[in-house]
Parts: structure tokens; sequence; C-alpha cells
């Protein structure tokens, strides 16, 4: 059994952020599932037994080498996407994710072509195909004047 084919995935999606204004993007490699050359945020499926909190705090050392310094919930989407054909739903659970930048790498160069750290609204480009639904839904919050970044 698939998660996400053969019964609805949770995926947590984090937006990470240097406490400046930057935001943390990965460019895909061939060696991904799909999107390659896209910009893309972090994530990772929840597995059984593991909290979301863990999942985030465990994402992120695994990708970017970094500690969590805070972390906001943004909200989740149903995502109803095809992969190879075939249909696929998943519900991301969405969020803000401030790390210690200083510890930075890129710690899955299979899977990412490179790290790079972008202002609020110069978003890279070509960027994966369910960011722009992102930044739609909670661009308001992850602004560097939102709230949750005092």
């Amino acid at each position: 059994m698939k998660k996400g084919v053969d019964y609805t995935g949770v995926t947590i999606v984090f937006l990470c952020h240097d406490g400046e204004g930057n935001f943390l993007f990965a460019k895909r490699s061939t060696n991904c599932r799909d999107e390659h050359g896209c910009w893309d945020c972090g994530g990772g499926g929840l597995d059984f037994g593991e909290t979301v909190d863990q999942t985030i705090h465990k994402e992120i050392k695994e990708e970017y080498g970094a500690d969590v310094l805070s972390c906001h919930f943004l909200g989740y989407r149903d995502v109803h996407r095809k992969h190879e054909g075939s249909p696929t739903h998943w519900i991301a659970l969405h969020f803000l994710v401030h790390i210690n930048a200083s510890q930075v790498k890129n710690c899955e160069p299979h899977k990412f072509d490179d790290l790079k750290w972008f202002p609020y609204g110069q978003w890279p480009e070509p960027l994966h195909s369910q960011l722009p639904y992102f930044l739609e839904k909670f661009g308001d919050k992850i602004h560097p004047q939102s709230p949750l970044f005092s």
C-alpha cells in the first residue's frame, strides 16, 4: 500500500526562514520523483507513530542540517494531483519555520541541485507546481511583517 495513492497521505510542508525576511528553497534534482529543476520548500511524509513536531525537526535536520528555532502552523490543504498517471490525495500541513541559517547546508545533494535564500516576494523560478497555491493561501502569514515573525 502506498501513501497518497492507495490511501490519503499526510505530508508536512515547511517554509524555512532566517528571521531576516529570507526564505530557503531547494532546487529539485533529476533524482526526485517529479518536477525536476523546480524550486521547492521542504517537506516530508508523516510516518506512523511519529509526531508532526518530530517530523518537522527530523526533516529539516536531514535536508538542511539546521536546528529549528521556532515553528508556526499556517494551516492545511487538500492536495489532489496526478503522479505517473494515477490520482493522488494528500493532506498537507503547512508550517513557517525559523531555522539557524548559519547551519544550513545541502545534506541531500542526491535530491537537491542547489539551496538558496530568497527575499520575500522574490521567489525563484520555476516554482514547484504546488507552491503558487501555498503562497496564495498563506502569503499574508509568511510576510516578514506578519505577527508570526515577532
